[in-house]
């Protein structure tokens, strides 16, 4: 088996003491056989759990990058959000991952929080921009069923996607402005930053392998994973199911994509991305050309489709393989594609 790349998370793996984070790493060696210095490996953390030993642990295995979610530097931000925090324990936390020497570092930030304005939206990017990250994600606010956010009410709120529109240009304008470089909607990376992994992987069409409770795979035509849920009663009672497994052998949440299900996947993956589109590797992978699969009438051009902009491969595009790579780490901290498996409420359900 061939990892490409490795990633403790999403979630806060740092919730782990270094001794279990240790314990952790020898799992994914001795048990999977992923050389975790021989793979760029991403780990998530929080400010309250970026404590100095565990980033010794992590640092001493071989880590190359570390995610902190930050979400606001403004504390009234952060606790709207419902990550109450302190802007003290937050740059602690950021000096302590400087001090480890991981490689990489990168903050997440997010817009569309309530209450936030361009002006605080700002102090938040100048903060993190303080720090001179590696990579710096912007997030807009997800309201996911049945969670905190969700149980305030209200609908489609038209003004708030407005908002969270004028703040997403902000962000990525002000770090155009620094010296980053846009690599999808969410992603920002310093143009001296040094690379996580290869240019041409894509963890949800080369394939990743989930492991633990809550973790999700992806195969060229399958998707699974554990079942998903934001209650604590519900979360230990998945937790309580997975330690009890005793066949490993097969998945109980999954999708299993037809060939239809698998371009669309593609399609929308490769519009997320700063360099949208790559029709040569489209047709590389599924033999035909978008607009033919896509389009009204087989001779639709992507113009007259109403397609995006779009732009061939620079260079020979990337093989695709009916076996595609496996890889431990996700191609963001958060999941690529859309919510799934479905969030489960007080009622036990299975997906399958």
């Amino acid at each position: 088996m061939r990892f490409a790349t490795a990633a403790f998370g999403g979630g806060t793996p740092t919730f782990l003491t270094a001794a279990e984070l240790d314990r952790l790493c020898d799992i994914a060696e001795h048990r999977m056989g992923a050389d975790l210095r021989a793979v760029p490996l991403s780990v998530e953390a929080s400010p309250a759990t970026a404590t100095a030993d565990r980033l010794a642990v992590l640092a001493g295995r071989g880590a190359t990058r570390i995610s902190l979610g930050v979400q606001s530097f403004v504390e009234a931000e952060a606790r709207a959000a419902v990550r109450p925090q302190r802007r003290a324990d937050v740059e602690a936390a950021l000096g302590r991952i400087r001090d480890a020497r991981v490689p990489v570092l990168n903050i997440d930030l997010i817009y569309g929080i309530d209450g936030q304005t361009e002006d605080t939206w700002r102090r938040s990017l100048d903060a993190a921009l303080a720090w001179r990250p590696e990579e710096l994600y912007l997030y807009p606010l997800y309201v996911r069923p049945l969670t905190g956010l969700d149980r305030r009410g209200g609908g489609p709120d038209p003004e708030w996607d407005e908002q969270r529109l004028r703040l997403y240009r902000a962000g990525r304008d002000h770090l155009l402005a620094h010296g980053y470089t846009q690599q999808s909607m969410r992603m920002f990376r310093r143009t001296d930053a040094p690379p996580q992994g290869p240019d041409d992987h894509a963890c949800q069409t080369d394939g990743m392998i989930g492991l633990g409770c809550g973790a999700r795979s992806y195969t060229a035509r399958l998707h699974y994973s554990f079942d998903y849920a934001v209650g604590m009663h519900e979360v230990r009672a998945i937790i309580d199911d997975y330690v009890s497994t005793t066949d490993f052998t097969h998945a109980e949440v999954g999708h299993a994509m037809d060939g239809h299900e698998a371009r669309r996947r593609h399609l929308l993956q490769s519009l997320l991305q700063a360099d949208g589109l790559r029709i040569d590797d489209y047709r590389t992978r599924f033999g035909a050309a978008p607009a033919d699969d896509f389009g009204p009438n087989s001779n639709a051009s992507p113009t007259t489709a109403g397609w995006p902009a779009t732009r061939p491969s620079s260079g020979s595009p990337r093989k695709a393989s009916p076996t595609p790579t496996r890889s431990a780490r996700p191609c963001s901290p958060r999941p690529c594609g859309p919510p799934w498996p479905p969030t489960r409420g007080s009622e036990r359900s299975s997906w399958t």
